[in-house]
């Protein structure tokens, strides 16, 4: 008998619905101190890592929007400010199905004005 795969979400919920619509979601997530994503990723200076904020983003926007696993293109990404563990995060993600891709914007939910990450992708069902 064939087991699964189970996802693992590195100890990060789906998060705290701020709005959404068929094509907009907006969300507050905490990236918990015990997530494996910090796991020997500079263990005196722990952040999360790049992979680990497009893991979450597309990870939310397959949920969300019903996207198929995998990505088919990526467009643009830029990390602009380091996540430490226990950081509380806004996510905004937007799927434009006429230009088949998804954009993301992570924010500090409680510095006004804090960009930690923007990016836009393409993945499977996003047309």
């Amino acid at each position: 008998m064939k087991v699964p795969a189970m996802q693992n979400d590195h100890g990060i919920s789906d998060g705290k619905v701020l709005h959404q619509s068929e094509d907009l979601v907006e969300l507050e997530l905490v990236i918990p101190e015990g997530s494996d994503f910090f796991d020997g990723h500079f263990p005196q200076f722990k952040l999360l890592p790049a992979v680990g904020q497009f893991e979450i983003v597309t990870r939310l926007a397959r949920s969300y929007f019903g996207l198929g696993k995998g990505i088919t293109h990526i467009r643009r990404m830029k990390f602009a400010s380091p996540i430490f563990p226990g950081s509380i995060l806004r996510l905004k993600m937007e799927l434009n199905k006429g230009k088949k891709a998804v954009t993301f914007e992570i924010s500090d939910a409680n510095e006004q004005g804090k960009l930690y990450s923007t990016g836009i992708f393409s993945a499977p069902g996003a047309e």
